[in-house]
């Protein structure tokens, strides 16, 4: 297993300016962990000087680049657009190469008002389907994310329901399409967590590991201290014999507190399921 973390906490001190990316690979190196998580909101710009710096304090840290989680919008009902959201892909593609990355996320798109299931769940497959031949080339895995709503959205995702993100997965069951699987966001539909866990389990390459206040309402905590069955799921994965990469979402807003207990309590909580 190795561990990586995606920062929601510093999303919005590094939009801002208020630090920097390589201000995040510095705490990461401090917290102990195998790799980093980017948002593409990170990378406002390509500037290459920019990613060979990201690149060089990687390699000083000792610290690889797991994933970069993008937005990628293929529900949405104007051609144009949805043509957009591929190219733009593509060149998260192309980024996540140059960073080293592994994995890039992917999501199904927004459920805009008015977008048929039959139309949208074609739109997607079809997005996927191209953005995979990509990926292909440059030896990334798309990993589709069962996700909520993304920072940038106006709405939420139109693959939210667990039936729609598990049709669309069907579709491509012929495709080397991964799962990021997010431990939380089915509670706030009331889903069951483990069920869609179990679904998936033999097409996750990345686990999201996030954490909710409450069923049935999307409000995060810190990691082991809300509802998510984070416990149950690693030691299936254990089971399992899963030796991929988890990645901790976050988005506590507790500072520097909240990466470390969050961290320490993964770190512990794996470490139990090899002993139990």
């Amino acid at each position: 297993m190795k561990l990586s973390c995606l920062p929601v906490s510093l999303y919005d001190d590094i939009f801002s300016g208020k630090c920097t990316v390589v201000d995040w690979i510095n705490l990461a190196h401090d917290l102990g962990l195998d790799g980093v998580d980017f948002s593409i909101k990170f990378f406002p710009d390509r500037d290459v000087d920019k990613i060979n710096s990201i690149c060089s304090m990687l390699t000083k840290c000792g610290i690889e680049a797991c994933m970069i989680a993008c937005y990628s919008d293929f529900t949405h009902p104007d051609n144009t657009k949805r043509a957009e959201e591929l190219e733009n892909l593509k060149s998260d593609i192309k980024l996540a190469r140059d960073l080293g990355a592994k994995f890039v996320r992917v999501t199904a798109g927004q459920k805009h008002p008015g977008i048929k299931h039959a139309d949208g769940i074609q739109w997607v497959a079809d997005g996927f389907r191209y953005a995979l031949d990509e990926a292909q080339k440059h030896g990334i895995t798309l990993a589709y994310e069962n996700h909520t709503k993304g920072a940038p959205w106006q709405y939420w995702d139109f693959s939210q329901p667990s039936e729609i993100f598990l049709e669309i997965l069907n579709i491509l069951s012929d495709t080397p399409l991964g799962v990021c699987f997010d431990t939380a966001n089915p509670l706030v539909l009331k889903e069951d967590v483990l069920d869609l866990f179990n679904k998936v389990l033999d097409r996750i390459v990345v686990l999201h590991i996030f954490d909710m206040k409450e069923v049935g309402k999307f409000e995060p905590v810190r990691v082991g201290t809300g509802v998510s069955p984070i416990q149950e799921i690693l030691t299936q994965l254990h089971k399992a014999e899963y030796d991929g990469w988890i990645s901790i979402e976050e988005a506590s807003r507790q500072a520097r507190k909240g990466f470390e207990e969050s961290v320490e309590y993964v770190r512990n909580t794996w470490n139990r399921t090899l002993t139990s």
